[in-house]
């Protein structure tokens, strides 16, 4: 059976399970209340769920006193489980050795007032170590988000930021490629207060691109919904354009003379004049869906060809842009991708890889028909992708799982390499391979906030 009739089957159980399977009070007894519930799932201490693993099931905005029952495929997993006074409940599910990894609908059925809802318990697979590729790792500063290289420059650019706003810790750094050390860093300048008077923190930075040419370090300012521009020599800032120039900006790209902005949910792309650092049309992308809205997350470039190449993150679709014309030129769909946020691109192959965040999968398509030519199942929450060129592999950072999958062009897995928590954002070496950015668990996380160079031996 394949995937998408697991989950076609999958939801016909749970359907069946809402309408076959008596509640616990008396059918047509109650009548439904106004009900804004929420229930999720994760491993022990927030992990992934694996097979033969414990899902952790919580919930909250219940009414104190009410009774909930979880249902899986019709049958019981977890029952009588009452919600306390802060209108919350927990429990414990065991998954079967032998369960397959994809999304599993679960049934809730509460009783006090009655109420029945389907949540996601997403199984992870498991991917083994493997791989002959030699590895190279430095601590850095806390809260690393992307990184981006620069022979031109002989340096490597990183982003950090920690926590939510106000954000008052970031950092730009400035690394030697060899030996991954820092040897320059900024911090950003201090940001307007925010609306209801309190401190507006700093132009926090997190996404990263290079302009070559103009010498310059573009940031995404995430938090204030704009971008900056930085030396690349010594970091100075150059020019900080004003709040609300890009909402909720994520990725940037650099290409003949214009830089490239996403702005996450919204069909645009914001672009940049790098001489004139004046703000020039943006490209508008277009769903595919009937009344679909496509919401931008990461992008690539294609600069034999000119090309921009976009996910959707609202939609689970991917653009592909002319630069030249600024156009759209395709869109095509992602059917077996949820939450599709990454998005990388190989010339020679003339192949998209997209991840699926909340699908635990890679999908492989076709840049010139957008057929889906594989999908390869990765493991826990692939966020970002990059193609080396040198190397000839696609490189996956997997935040859940904390590794690198390393695939070719024809879905097979070359390598998986252990790289520490939250891996977070990967670019290709100039040299071959790839450096990767990841996140910490805490300040006591021994694996977090590493910088880690990767690089396939022979």
């Amino acid at each position: 059976m394949s995937r998408s009739m697991l989950r076609r089957s999958c939801a016909a159980i749970a359907l069946a399970a809402l309408t076959a399977t008596p509640l616990i009070a008396d059918p047509f007894q109650s009548l439904a209340r106004p009900f804004e519930g929420e229930i999720d799932a994760s491993g022990e201490n927030r992990s992934p769920i694996a097979a033969g693993g414990t899902a952790m099931v919580s919930g909250r905005g219940f009414t104190p006193g009410q009774v909930v029952t979880l249902r899986q495929g019709g049958e019981v997993v977890a029952e009588g489980l009452e919600v306390g006074e802060e209108g919350e409940f927990a429990a414990s599910v065991e998954v079967p050795e032998g369960a397959a990894p994809g999304i599993y609908p679960v049934v809730a059925e509460v009783a006090g007032p009655d109420y029945a809802m389907v949540f996601d318990l997403k199984v992870s697979p498991v991917l083994e170590e493997s791989g002959a590729f030699a590895t190279q790792a430095n601590k850095l500063v806390p809260g690393l988000y992307q990184v981006a290289a620069s022979e031109a420059q002989g340096a490597l650019y990183v982003t950090s930021a920690v926590g939510r706003p106000p954000v008052s810790e970031s950092k730009l750094l400035k690394l030697d490629p060899e030996t991954l050390e820092i040897v320059a860093e900024v911090t950003p300048e201090p940001a307007p207060a925010r609306e209801d008077g309190r401190d507006g923190g700093v132009f926090a930075v997190y996404g990263v691109g290079v302009a070559e040419d103009a010498r310059q370090v573009w940031v995404t300012n995430t938090r204030q919904n704009t971008v900056a521009v930085y030396d690349t020599e010594d970091l100075s800032l150059i020019k900080q354009f004003e709040p609300g120039a890009v909402s909720h900006a994520r990725d940037v790209a650099v290409h003949d003379g214009k830089a490239y902005v996403t702005a996450t949910f919204e069909p645009l792309v914001h672009v940049f004049d790098t001489e004139s650092l004046e703000e020039l049309e943006p490209i508008e992308l277009s769903s595919g869906q009937r009344r679909g809205e496509f919401g931008t997350a990461s992008l690539q470039l294609d600069p034999e060809n000119g090309r921009l190449v976009v996910v959707s993150l609202g939609s689970d679709e991917v653009a592909v842009v002319d630069l030249a014309s600024g156009e759209q030129t395709a869109v095509y769909q992602l059917p077996l991708s949820q939450r599709s946020i990454g998005v990388s691109y190989d010339a020679e192959s003339d192949r998209i890889f997209t991840a699926g965040m909340g699908s635990d999968n890679v999908l492989i398509l076709d840049a010139a028909s957008g057929e889906v030519l594989h999908e390869v199942m990765v493991g826990a929450e692939p966020l970002n992708v990059a193609f080396d060129p040198q190397s000839g592999l696609a490189y996956v950072a997997l935040r859940g799982a904390g590794t690198v999958v390393a695939l070719t062009p024809d879905g097979e897995i070359a390598g998986n390499m252990a790289v520490g928590s939250f891996a977070n954002h990967l670019t290709p070496a100039p040299e071959g391979g790839v450096l990767v950015v990841n996140k910490s668990k805490g300040a006591e996380d021994p694996t977090g906030d590493h910088i880690t160079r990767i690089t396939p031996e022979g």
